[in-house]
């Protein structure tokens, strides 16, 4: 049988959360949430090389984060003892997804790990079985194993596809704006001030057969991070203003997750280049134009020799 010593280039999407409704604290002192997740084409990029003395390596990954914290390093050692795999891996990730931002690249990362690992140490395991796992992880982890756009309900793992017609009504571009800070989750969600009654939407109701004047429901997080973090409330009304002054409507411009980044969402490429353009004159953030993908190429392997 051959070995496949390891992968190259492959790629883990960042994600938005299109609208963010907190319907509810559940009885674990978890939230019961409802969103819709789209994955992004601004990606960060994973290497991985089989080890034969079972460690589990990071070479390079998040800044700032410790090994034995970083996400990838984490889900390596949890399939390893999952799976009952002697093998190693060493793994690099090139970081182009903003950290701390809401967009999920620490889960995404820790997904495309799976996927590789399930596939270099030949376990076989189904996308279910893997997901399982991987929320363990966090609570988006199991989004980035289907990585196509997905209704959210629970805490982000309860998954379901869009229906055709909400497919159709999606943005096809957005501008993403990463201000200086990072919003710690925890804070936010424990915050009294947060609004935990919103009712949810039907599914039925994302068919709206283009993008409007105003993208679906709200994020109810925004309010509580836009009064604590002015670097985020600037990033927000810089976006406003790009969008105004390209013509565009400010009811498509939302946080995403918890923060600290905030999108504008846009029906073709020459509007997103327009808004970017006007978004980065105000210097608030790093600003990022990036494609909503119907799905994205997990699968699309380039393995090493």
């Amino acid at each position: 049988m051959s070995r496949l010593a390891g992968v190259r280039h492959l790629l883990a999407p960042a994600k938005l959360n299109l609208f963010l409704h907190v319907l509810g604290r559940r009885a674990d002192g978890y939230h019961e949430l409802e969103s819709v997740f789209v994955p992004l084409d601004l990606a960060d990029t994973l290497h991985l090389w089989l080890r034969d003395d079972g460690a589990v390596v990071r070479e390079a990954g998040a800044e700032g984060v410790a090994e034995a914290d970083d996400l990838v390093v984490r889900a390596a050692r949890l399939l390893a003892e999952a799976g009952g795999v002697r093998e190693g891996v060493t793994i690099r990730v090139d970081k182009r997804i903003p950290m701390g931002g809401g967009l999920g690249g620490g889960s995404s990362d820790a997904a495309s790990t799976l996927m590789a690992l399930n596939r270099l140490w030949r376990l076989h395991w189904s996308r279910d079985r893997l997901a399982r796992l991987a929320l363990s992880l966090g609570a988006d982890v199991p989004f980035f194993l289907v990585g196509a756009p997905a209704y959210a309900r629970g805490v982000g793992e309860a998954l379901r596809p869009l229906p055709a017609a909400a497919l159709r009504a999606l943005p096809s571009h957005v501008v993403v704006v990463a201000p200086p800070v990072q919003v710690p989750t925890a804070s936010v969600f424990g915050a009294a001030e947060l609004t935990r009654d919103t009712k949810p939407l039907k599914i039925s109701g994302l068919s709206r057969g283009r993008l409007g004047e105003a993208l679906p429901g709200r994020n109810d997080l925004e309010p509580v991070v836009l009064a604590r973090h002015p670097q985020v409330a600037a990033a927000r009304q810089a976006l406003v203003a790009a969008m105004g002054a390209a013509g565009q409507s400010p009811g498509l411009v939302r946080m995403t997750g918890s923060g600290a980044c905030v999108f504008a969402a846009l029906s073709s490429a020459r509007s997103a280049q327009a808004v970017a353009a006007g978004a980065r004159q105000a210097g608030v953030g790093d600003v990022v134009s990036a494609r909503v993908l119907p799905g994205h190429a997990l699968t699309r392997w380039a393995f090493a020799s």
